[in-house]
């Protein structure tokens, strides 16, 4: 019986997040619920010089907070696209596999999209594209409410939740690129591990869910 996961949209989301992933079948992500801020939804943290940098991307609500994520525009009013990318160059750019994906994720910080899901879906399927992953991904068509089950990750993929409150998953440390400097930060964007570890991604995120 095929695995359908419950996940929501995020910005370049956390390892935890794509483990999920790559052991699913199917994966359903939330589209219509109402915009939160200080979620995932336009926020990701990668390893910076002085540890954990956090990138989020500005956000203009039409509708104040009953704008469903779908609806949600991306504000353009700071050149925050610069300032991203110009972050995770100085970040990766001595990373083992940085230059090998660097030009896949570039087009994204120099392109206006008007609407986030646009945005992240794009990021969010190249990163796909870059683990080779078949899997078969939905947006959600009417809102169904959070709960507790084992397939729904809505409440555990969240800043505010740490890893180890998912049952389901177990961290596996890896060499980051500031290694020498601090040690290892968990659950950073999937780009963390992308660019530090390349190929072998696809393995170390497979062997992070239990079960």
């Amino acid at each position: 019986m095929p695995t359908t996961k419950i996940i929501p949209l995020t910005y370049l989301g956390p390892v935890q997040l794509f483990s999920h992933i790559v052991n699913a079948d199917v994966v359903v992500i939330e589209q219509q619920a109402n915009y939160q801020r200080k979620t995932y939804a336009n926020r990701c943290s990668i390893a910076g010089a002085n540890g954990p940098m956090h990138l989020a991307i500005p956000v203009t609500n039409i509708k104040g907070s009953r704008t469903s994520i779908k609806e949600t525009l991306i504000s353009y009013d700071m050149d925050w696209q610069k300032q991203h990318w110009r972050s995770i160059v100085s970040a990766y750019n001595s990373s083992p596999f940085f230059e090998y994906y660097a030009d896949d994720f570039a087009p994204f910080y120099h392109k206006q999209y008007k609407y986030l899901i646009d945005f992240n879906m794009g990021l969010f399927k190249t990163m796909l594209d870059e683990l080779e992953l078949d899997v078969n991904i939905r947006l959600s068509d009417e809102y169904v409410a959070t709960s507790d089950q084992p397939n729904d990750l809505r409440r555990i993929i969240h800043p505010k939740s740490l890893p180890e409150n998912d049952k389901q998953y177990q961290t596996i440390e890896y060499r980051q690129v500031f290694a020498e400097k601090y040690s290892f930060v968990p659950n950073l964007s999937v780009i963390d591990l992308l660019f530090s570890k390349g190929p072998e991604t696809y393995d170390i995120l497979k062997a992070s869910i239990i079960g």
